[in-house]
């Protein structure tokens, strides 16, 4: 089996959707004798860890989430030759099945076979997923993370900077890919053969985000909200 064959990203995909699905949350909160599923919002991510435990353990959680996305790209990336190339060099099948691995990750959060299928909001096991997707997708995630935490320090909304982090991504992708003209594509950075692949892959993850976060929309439009650091109502 070669990087070239589909069933080779295909195993990739299963595992990263595996891995993906490893649902740290509830087994640090059950390590500290709480059942995260029971107390603060109910969810089995780092921000409800946060809520439960304080925040040194919210930040363990998010670092384990993000890991478990990026150690299958990675991974799978360094076996097919894709880590680290230059993206004009990779061949643009090669880059849609590498792409679809943070998907597969993300899907394996939020709907866990280990916790009833019903996981978390994605967003830390994605940014770690896309980011590992060195170096096309690495700068978007990086100005995704610095607006994330531009946000969250304003307006103390983690759903808020949670929301507009995945929605900048796909919209960075594709303000990179813009500014290529021509071929000549320095290295690292994103060529306009594969702008497609990686907006569609950006924005289906943007999506899938965005969506597990319709209640906390809900209670924004509704002003009850909870912000950091405040004590839930």
């Amino acid at each position: 089996m070669t990087p070239s064959d589909p069933i080779f990203w295909a195993l990739w995909a299963a595992a990263a959707f595996l891995a993906g699905s490893i649902p740290f949350g509830p087994i640090v909160a059950r390590l500290r004798g709480v059942d995260l599923r029971k107390v603060g919002s109910g969810n089995i991510g780092a921000t409800n860890v946060s809520r439960a435990l304080g925040w040194r353990w919210g930040v363990l959680v998010y670092v384990l989430d993000a890991a478990k996305g990026a150690a299958p790209v990675l991974a799978a990336g360094a076996w097919a030759g894709t880590l680290g190339r230059d993206p004009a060099e990779v061949a643009r099948a090669d880059m849609w099945w590498w792409l679809m691995l943070p998907i597969a990750a993300v899907l394996g959060h939020m709907f866990s076979p280990f916790v009833g299928f019903k996981g978390g909001k994605g967003v830390a096991t994605g940014s770690g997923a896309m980011l590992a997707v060195y170096p096309v997708l690495t700068a978007p995630l990086l100005i995704a993370i610095g607006l994330w935490a531009v946000l969250l320090a304003s307006t103390r909304y983690m759903s808020v900077a949670s929301i507009a982090a995945a929605a900048a991504i796909p919209l960075a992708v594709a303000a990179i890919a813009g500014l290529r003209t021509g071929d000549g594509t320095p290295d690292g950075e994103l060529p306009l053969s594969h702008a497609v692949p990686a907006l569609a892959v950006t924005g289906a993850v943007a999506l899938l985000v965005i969506a597990k976060h319709r209640g906390n929309i809900e209670r924004l439009l509704a002003g009850t909200e909870h912000r950091l650091g405040s004590k839930k109502r």
